[in-house]
């Protein structure tokens, strides 16, 4: 743990103190190596625990979060070197330190053992996103944008706080290694929904559930590239993972609490896909598009499955990789557009003929085609659904079908038609550029050869 922890904390005066004209390289290959060791994590082993010590752990559900949110910091870096040419030095220095500032508490909230550990670490995230949307976002809309985010997640971990003070006087230990171990004894019906329901909010908010989702397309729109890169990838996952530690804890949840989490998420993912086939701004459709995949993952770990629980990993992270991918294009022609509007930047195929491949590759996987890991993911929890109960099906599927429909009507608004007038000189694409995209992609097309890697 701590190989990976210690250089990811000494990135900071790496940065500050490196000479201006070699920061980026400096960083970029320091944290591309980084990136490398964390490979070793996902060696399969019959162990529960990998490295553990009394703090962190690494299980065979968070291996393949930890190394996905180590290989998304040198993307990061790679992705916001453009937008901040015209920034003096002592700022780029600080965008970059912020960035880095996020990592270790990512890997802490991740490989945490112990639940105050992990809550700290989960809440600390915040701040550096906080950091990044409000001071380095586009329009100024971005101050109301970060109060949106900041007030969403702080109201809904008070109660996560005080459920797992309560858990720690009911059981007097919260190393989830014990708490497996021990049965909850709660009082009474209600005290046990209520602190199940008060442990599930918090994560629901983050991984936004329809209906507690709007602070996703108003921090996504305002955020820099690497905000919006580090939020769909990274972020979103923590709440995706703390269900899936905490619905472990609890037991089998009630009827009260599984039926309106389960609906909420099969109907918000419905109603997600289709609000993105009346999207005019990019960004805000592929934000709207990750509301829409994590509602997937929200319904898979709420009926609490071996299956389900495999789908929702393996989605989590392909929706990682690809979402990622679709922030950097969308970055990639808002700097040589100024502009997120989808009528705006249509037809630049024709000029653009590599981003045309990216374009393709990036939506492909999106819409789940089939050799896909995101495919996979998406059968294993539409069976798991369909197990528990029929009814879920048509939900499911028109889901799929409103998701290849907006998919679609993205790739073809981006890429073909006519070239809009008031675009007369468009900068070539840079060798970077397609080395970002390709590093976004290559995972994705190798989990597909060894999808038990993240299962």
């Amino acid at each position: 743990m701590l190989k990976i922890i210690i250089p990811t904390i000494m990135l900071v005066p790496t940065v500050l103190l490196t000479p201006q004209k070699l920061m980026w390289t400096t960083s970029t290959t320091y944290s591309m190596l980084i990136a490398a060791l964390s490979l070793q994590w996902l060696t399969p082993t019959y162990y529960p625990h990998k490295n553990l010590s009394q703090w962190a752990g690494i299980d065979q559900t968070s291996s393949p979060l930890l190394t996905l949110s180590c290989w998304l910091l040198p993307l990061m870096i790679m992705a916001s070197q453009n937008h901040l040419q015209q920034e003096p030095p002592s700022r780029k220095r600080m965008f970059i330190t912020t960035m880095i500032m996020v990592q270790p508490f990512i890997i802490l909230a991740f490989s945490a053992t112990e639940l105050t550990m992990f809550y700290i670490s989960f809440e600390a995230t915040l701040i550096p996103t906080l950091i990044l949307i409000t001071r380095w976002g586009n329009q100024p809309e971005r101050l109301s944008a970060g109060i949106y985010l900041m007030f969403y997640t702080l109201i809904s971990s008070l109660p996560l706080l005080i459920t797992i003070l309560y858990l720690h006087t009911q059981t007097g230990t919260l190393q989830l290694t014990m708490l497996t171990l021990t049965h909850p004894h709660t009082t009474s019906h209600w005290s046990s929904t209520l602190s199940s329901l008060a442990l599930l909010t918090a994560f629901m908010v983050k991984a936004p559930l329809y209906s507690l989702h709007l602070w996703l397309p108003k921090a996504h729109v305002e955020a820099p590239i690497a905000g919006s890169m580090l939020l769909a990838a990274l972020l979103l996952k923590l709440g995706g993972y703390g269900i899936m530690r905490t619905t472990t804890l609890t037991g089998p949840l009630s009827d009260l609490i599984q039926y309106p989490f389960l609906t909420l998420a099969l109907w918000g993912a419905l109603m997600t896909s289709s609000i993105c086939l009346r999207q005019t701004d990019l960004k805000a459709l592929i934000a709207y598009s990750s509301v829409s995949h994590m509602g997937l993952v929200v319904a898979a770990t709420t009926i609490q499955t071996q299956w389900s629980f495999s789908g929702a990993m393996i989605l989590m992270i392909s929706h990682g990789l690809t979402s990622s991918m679709l922030f950097c294009l969308a970055n990639t022609n808002y700097e040589r557009t100024h502009s997120r509007i989808l009528l705006l930047t249509r037809g630049l195929q024709p000029i653009l003929p590599l981003m045309g491949i990216w374009w393709l590759l990036a939506n492909l996987t999106n819409m789940a085609l089939p050799p896909t890991t995101n495919l996979m993911a998406e059968l294993t929890i539409m069976t798991s659904l369909f197990n528990w109960s029929y009814l879920t099906l048509a939900l499911t599927g028109m889901a799929t079908l409103l998701t290849a429909a907006y998919t679609l009507s993205m790739l073809l608004m981006t890429q073909r038609g006519t070239l809009p007038t008031h675009l007369t000189s468009i900068q070539n694409s840079s060798t970077r550029e397609h080395l970002l995209m390709a590093l976004h992609i290559t995972p994705l097309l190798l989990l597909i050869l060894k999808p038990e890697l993240i299962s």
